[in-house]
């Protein structure tokens, strides 16, 4: 289909410097701001004219993974195994798509997804993610008479805030740092809700951020009132590393094998979010992450490269060969 029919989608040659996605707005993807994109010196981008957003997240999967079943179906001389292939919403509100996904009913042995991120990445490793909801219970009172009975949620909401390790939040860390994230606050001087997103790469980080956080929930009831105080604490998703050890590792080497072979250096990345795959292998389908080659993901100047584009899906189609070749060599690890 031709780029005509999508009006705010645009490829451009990309011959270094800034480049300009919309003269009439004056708007630029500047090279100042976005280094890596001496990167595709010489490759055409697709962007937007800079009034929306490109939607790459995930559209480049789809079209990478489409693309390599054609490749597939034109050539039937290449030999493969059966081939599955699923698609599921929501992934960026709350994996839910994933979640809803019967991996049973799916019959695969391992899986891969695409999503996130410049040539080469390869993904299987992200965070063990908590929710946190903490209720606080105040007793309102009409200020004219509010001395000793006015006891507002409001700023023991913010007291509790305040308790939180200074520095562990999501703006100040980076690479395997874990935080709180105080993502949701809202109330009353009667009732507030505080919402947390709870976040760390290691299972036993993990678990002691959860701790502390009920802790200093108890702490903060004993001082303020039984029932003044709840706290709810719920699992959202977990380290994806920790379904790809031992027995579940094998789909990292046949996809480190197709990365060589499309001549490809992999560079493992630490996911600092989840992805459906992080849910998936929790359920049994061993599922890490294949870069697309998109950059400045949910922004209209996310960018994507048209090489990289078609790398992620000459991987997809490496890793059925590799497969293949694992399968009639006897090699278990395939």
């Amino acid at each position: 289909m031709s780029w005509s029919h999508y009006p705010k989608a645009q490829r451009l040659p990309y011959n270094g410097g800034d480049l300009c996605l919309n003269p009439e707005l004056n708007i630029y993807l500047r090279e100042s701001e976005f280094p890596e994109l001496k990167n595709y010196i010489g490759d055409d981008l697709i962007v937007t004219d800079g009034t929306s957003l490109l939607g790459a997240d995930d559209k480049a999967a789809l079209a990478a993974i489409m693309n390599a079943l054609q490749f597939l179906i034109s050539h039937p001389e290449i030999r493969h195994g059966e081939v599955k292939v699923g698609f599921v919403p929501d992934e960026e509100q709350g994996l839910r798509g994933a979640k809803a996904f019967d991996v049973s009913e799916f019959g695969a042995d391992f899986g891969y997804t695409l999503d996130c991120c410049g040539i080469g990445e390869f993904v299987y490793e992200n965070w063990n993610a908590g929710d946190a909801e903490i209720i606080f219970t105040g007793q309102s009172a009409h200020p004219m008479s509010a001395k000793g009975k006015l006891k507002n949620s409001l700023l023991m909401a913010h007291k509790f805030i305040s308790m939180l390790p200074g520095g562990e939040a999501p703006e100040y860390t980076e690479g395997r740092e874990g935080y709180y994230w105080v993502k949701q606050l809202q109330g009353n001087s009667a009732r507030t809700v505080l919402k947390l997103d709870i976040r760390d790469f290691s299972e036993e980080g993990y678990h002691a951020r959860k701790t502390f956080v009920r802790q200093l929930a108890e702490s903060a009831c004993a001082l303020w009132g039984e029932g003044s105080v709840i706290c709810q604490l719920s699992d959202r998703y977990a380290n994806v590393f920790n379904s790809l050890q031992g027995e579940g590792h094998y789909p990292i080497d046949i996809a480190l094998r197709a990365y060589q072979r499309c001549g490809i250096t992999p560079t493992p990345v630490a996911m600092r979010g989840g992805y459906d795959g992080a849910v998936l292998s929790q359920k049994g389908l061993p599922c890490p992450n294949i870069f697309t080659g998109a950059h400045n993901f949910h922004s209209i100047y996310e960018y994507l490269p048209v090489r990289s584009l078609r790398a992620a899906s000459d991987v997809v189609i490496a890793i059925i060969q590799e497969t293949f070749n694992g399968f009639t060599t006897g090699n278990r690890e395939s």
